[in-house]
Protein backbone atom coordinates (compact mmCIF):
# COMPACT_ATOMS: atom_id res chain seq x y z
CA UNK A 1 0.00 0.00 0.00
CA UNK A 2 1.83 3.10 -1.22
CA UNK A 3 1.51 6.48 0.43
CA UNK A 4 0.15 9.50 -1.46
CA UNK A 5 3.57 11.02 -2.05
CA UNK A 6 5.16 7.70 -2.87
CA UNK A 7 5.32 5.94 -6.22
CA UNK A 8 2.01 7.24 -7.47
CA UNK A 9 1.86 10.47 -9.40
CA UNK A 10 -0.41 13.25 -8.21
CA UNK A 11 -3.94 13.68 -9.49
CA UNK A 12 -4.63 15.82 -12.54
CA UNK A 13 -7.75 17.95 -12.28
CA UNK A 14 -7.50 18.92 -15.96
CA UNK A 15 -7.46 15.36 -17.27
CA UNK A 16 -9.14 14.90 -20.63
CA UNK A 17 -12.71 13.57 -20.48
CA UNK A 18 -13.47 10.02 -21.50
CA UNK A 19 -15.93 11.22 -24.14
CA UNK A 20 -15.80 14.28 -26.34
CA UNK A 21 -18.72 16.36 -27.58
CA UNK A 22 -18.64 14.78 -31.02
CA UNK A 23 -19.04 11.24 -29.81
CA UNK A 24 -17.52 8.54 -27.70
CA UNK A 25 -13.81 7.89 -27.59
CA UNK A 26 -11.20 6.85 -25.09
CA UNK A 27 -9.20 9.68 -23.58
CA UNK A 28 -5.56 10.15 -24.45
CA UNK A 29 -3.94 11.78 -21.45
CA UNK A 30 -0.33 12.53 -22.19
CA UNK A 31 0.14 14.53 -18.99
CA UNK A 32 -0.97 11.93 -16.47
CA UNK A 33 1.67 9.77 -14.81
CA UNK A 34 -0.20 6.46 -14.89
CA UNK A 35 1.19 4.84 -18.02
CA UNK A 36 0.52 1.35 -16.71
CA UNK A 37 -3.18 2.06 -16.20
CA UNK A 38 -5.59 1.34 -19.08
CA UNK A 39 -6.80 4.51 -20.75
CA UNK A 40 -10.41 4.00 -19.74
CA UNK A 41 -9.42 3.96 -16.06
CA UNK A 42 -7.13 7.00 -16.03
CA UNK A 43 -9.87 9.63 -15.60
CA UNK A 44 -11.16 7.65 -12.62
CA UNK A 45 -7.76 7.36 -10.98
CA UNK A 46 -7.03 11.05 -11.58
CA UNK A 47 -10.36 12.13 -10.05
CA UNK A 48 -9.98 9.79 -7.07
CA UNK A 49 -6.47 11.02 -6.28
CA UNK A 50 -7.32 14.70 -6.67
CA UNK A 51 -10.58 14.47 -4.77
CA UNK A 52 -12.58 16.03 -7.61
CA UNK A 53 -16.06 14.68 -6.85
CA UNK A 54 -17.68 15.98 -10.00
CA UNK A 55 -14.93 14.52 -12.20
CA UNK A 56 -15.20 11.22 -10.34
CA UNK A 57 -18.95 11.11 -10.87
CA UNK A 58 -18.63 11.90 -14.59
CA UNK A 59 -15.79 9.44 -15.16
CA UNK A 60 -17.68 6.64 -13.43
CA UNK A 61 -20.84 7.35 -15.44
CA UNK A 62 -18.82 7.40 -18.66
CA UNK A 63 -17.12 4.12 -17.81
CA UNK A 64 -20.49 2.43 -17.33
CA UNK A 65 -21.83 4.00 -20.52
CA UNK A 66 -18.87 2.79 -22.56
CA UNK A 67 -19.33 -0.73 -21.21
CA UNK A 68 -22.96 -0.71 -22.33
CA UNK A 69 -21.97 0.50 -25.80
CA UNK A 70 -19.24 -2.12 -26.16
CA UNK A 71 -21.54 -5.03 -25.46
CA UNK A 72 -24.00 -3.73 -28.06
CA UNK A 73 -21.45 -3.36 -30.84
CA UNK A 74 -20.97 -6.41 -33.05
CA UNK A 75 -17.82 -8.38 -32.26
CA UNK A 76 -17.14 -6.33 -29.13
CA UNK A 77 -17.97 -8.97 -26.55
CA UNK A 78 -14.32 -9.99 -26.24
CA UNK A 79 -13.31 -6.42 -25.46
CA UNK A 80 -16.17 -6.03 -23.02
CA UNK A 81 -14.99 -9.02 -21.00
CA UNK A 82 -12.03 -6.95 -19.79
CA UNK A 83 -13.95 -3.72 -19.45
CA UNK A 84 -16.93 -3.41 -17.14
CA UNK A 85 -18.92 -0.96 -15.08
CA UNK A 86 -17.83 -2.50 -11.79
CA UNK A 87 -17.12 0.22 -9.24
CA UNK A 88 -14.67 -2.15 -7.53
CA UNK A 89 -12.57 -2.85 -10.62
CA UNK A 90 -8.90 -3.06 -9.52
CA UNK A 91 -6.64 -0.31 -10.78
CA UNK A 92 -2.96 0.39 -10.07
CA UNK A 93 -1.54 -1.99 -7.43
CA UNK A 94 -4.95 -3.63 -7.15
CA UNK A 95 -6.46 -0.55 -5.53
CA UNK A 96 -10.14 0.17 -6.08
CA UNK A 97 -11.53 3.69 -6.26
CA UNK A 98 -12.47 3.40 -2.59
CA UNK A 99 -8.88 2.51 -1.68
CA UNK A 100 -7.60 5.59 -3.51
CA UNK A 101 -10.06 8.07 -2.03
CA UNK A 102 -9.39 6.69 1.46
CA UNK A 103 -5.63 6.83 0.91
CA UNK A 104 -5.75 10.46 -0.21
CA UNK A 105 -8.27 11.50 2.44
CA UNK A 106 -11.14 12.69 0.24
CA UNK A 107 -14.17 12.33 2.49
CA UNK A 108 -16.84 13.48 0.01
CA UNK A 109 -15.55 11.08 -2.63
CA UNK A 110 -15.56 8.24 -0.12
CA UNK A 111 -19.17 9.06 0.78
CA UNK A 112 -20.14 9.08 -2.89
CA UNK A 113 -18.51 5.71 -3.58
CA UNK A 114 -20.10 4.11 -0.53
CA UNK A 115 -23.50 5.36 -1.66
CA UNK A 116 -22.77 3.73 -5.01
CA UNK A 117 -22.12 0.41 -3.28
CA UNK A 118 -18.31 0.24 -3.21
CA UNK A 119 -16.99 -2.81 -1.40
CA UNK A 120 -15.73 -1.96 2.09
CA UNK A 121 -13.66 -5.13 2.26
CA UNK A 122 -11.99 -5.06 -1.16
CA UNK A 123 -8.29 -5.91 -0.94
CA UNK A 124 -5.40 -4.49 -2.94
CA UNK A 125 -2.39 -6.51 -4.09
CA UNK A 126 -0.88 -6.24 -0.62
CA UNK A 127 -4.03 -7.42 1.11
CA UNK A 128 -4.87 -3.96 2.41
CA UNK A 129 -8.44 -2.71 2.67
CA UNK A 130 -9.83 0.83 2.42
CA UNK A 131 -9.83 0.93 6.22
CA UNK A 132 -6.10 0.19 6.21
CA UNK A 133 -5.59 3.14 3.86
CA UNK A 134 -7.66 5.60 5.86
CA UNK A 135 -5.88 4.63 9.07
CA UNK A 136 -2.45 4.86 7.43
CA UNK A 137 -3.26 8.44 6.48
CA UNK A 138 -4.73 9.37 9.85
CA UNK A 139 -8.15 10.19 8.40
CA UNK A 140 -10.42 9.74 11.42
CA UNK A 141 -13.67 10.83 9.75
CA UNK A 142 -13.16 8.44 6.87
CA UNK A 143 -12.31 5.54 9.17
CA UNK A 144 -15.43 6.32 11.22
CA UNK A 145 -17.54 6.46 8.07
CA UNK A 146 -16.28 3.08 6.89
CA UNK A 147 -16.91 1.48 10.27
CA UNK A 148 -20.40 2.99 10.45
CA UNK A 149 -21.14 1.76 6.96
CA UNK A 150 -20.24 -1.80 7.93
CA UNK A 151 -23.21 -1.60 10.28
CA UNK A 152 -22.73 -5.10 11.72
CA UNK A 153 -20.55 -5.97 14.74
CA UNK A 154 -19.36 -9.17 13.07
CA UNK A 155 -18.33 -7.32 9.93
CA UNK A 156 -16.62 -4.53 11.87
CA UNK A 157 -14.66 -7.12 13.84
CA UNK A 158 -13.60 -8.85 10.64
CA UNK A 159 -12.44 -5.55 9.12
CA UNK A 160 -10.48 -4.61 12.24
CA UNK A 161 -8.74 -7.98 12.24
CA UNK A 162 -7.96 -8.10 8.52
CA UNK A 163 -4.21 -8.16 7.94
CA UNK A 164 -2.14 -7.20 4.91
CA UNK A 165 0.90 -9.07 3.58
CA UNK A 166 3.00 -7.85 6.51
CA UNK A 167 0.41 -8.95 9.04
CA UNK A 168 -0.58 -5.37 9.83
CA UNK A 169 -4.12 -4.57 10.94
CA UNK A 170 -5.62 -1.08 10.50
CA UNK A 171 -4.51 -0.40 14.09
CA UNK A 172 -0.90 -1.20 13.20
CA UNK A 173 -1.07 1.44 10.47
CA UNK A 174 -2.61 4.03 12.77
CA UNK A 175 0.00 3.28 15.43
CA UNK A 176 2.86 3.57 12.94
CA UNK A 177 1.63 7.03 11.99
CA UNK A 178 0.96 7.87 15.65
CA UNK A 179 -2.56 9.05 14.89
CA UNK A 180 -4.08 9.23 18.34
CA UNK A 181 -7.67 9.94 17.29
CA UNK A 182 -7.70 7.06 14.82
CA UNK A 183 -6.18 4.75 17.44
CA UNK A 184 -8.89 5.72 19.95
CA UNK A 185 -11.58 5.12 17.35
CA UNK A 186 -10.31 1.66 16.44
CA UNK A 187 -9.86 0.63 20.05
CA UNK A 188 -13.37 1.84 20.89
CA UNK A 189 -14.72 -0.51 18.24
CA UNK A 190 -12.77 -3.49 19.50
CA UNK A 191 -9.45 -3.44 17.66
CA UNK A 192 -6.84 -5.61 19.38
CA UNK A 193 -3.75 -3.77 20.69
CA UNK A 194 -1.92 -7.10 21.15
CA UNK A 195 -2.10 -8.62 17.66
CA UNK A 196 1.36 -9.16 16.16
CA UNK A 197 2.39 -8.68 12.56
CA UNK A 198 4.76 -11.01 10.71
CA UNK A 199 7.72 -9.27 12.39
CA UNK A 200 6.30 -9.98 15.84
CA UNK A 201 5.38 -6.34 16.43
CA UNK A 202 2.21 -5.22 18.17
CA UNK A 203 0.65 -1.82 17.38
CA UNK A 204 2.06 -0.48 20.65
CA UNK A 205 5.62 -1.26 19.58
CA UNK A 206 5.19 0.71 16.37
CA UNK A 207 4.54 4.01 18.15
CA UNK A 208 7.53 5.89 19.55
CA UNK A 209 8.10 6.00 23.30
CA UNK A 210 6.77 9.09 25.00
CA UNK A 211 4.14 9.85 22.36
CA UNK A 212 0.42 10.20 23.01
CA UNK A 213 -0.21 7.32 20.64
CA UNK A 214 2.11 5.06 22.65
CA UNK A 215 0.40 6.04 25.91
CA UNK A 216 -3.07 5.27 24.52
CA UNK A 217 -1.95 1.88 23.28
CA UNK A 218 -0.13 0.96 26.48
CA UNK A 219 -3.23 1.78 28.49
CA UNK A 220 -5.31 -0.38 26.16
CA UNK A 221 -2.92 -3.31 26.57
CA UNK A 222 -2.97 -2.94 30.35
CA UNK A 223 -6.76 -3.09 30.30
CA UNK A 224 -6.87 -6.34 28.31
Amino acid sequence: MPVPDGRRGGGNEDAAPLFDEEGMELAVEDDIDHSEIPLHLRPLVSAAESGDLNALRVALDNKIMLFCVLILIENSWTNAENFDGNIDEPMEDGDTLLHLTCLYGHLTCVQFLLEKGANLEAKDEDGGTPLHDSCAGGYTEIAQLIINRANEPVRVKRMLETVDVEGDTPLHHAARGEYGDVIKLLLAHGASPTMKNIYGKTPTELADLGTEARRILEEAVAAV
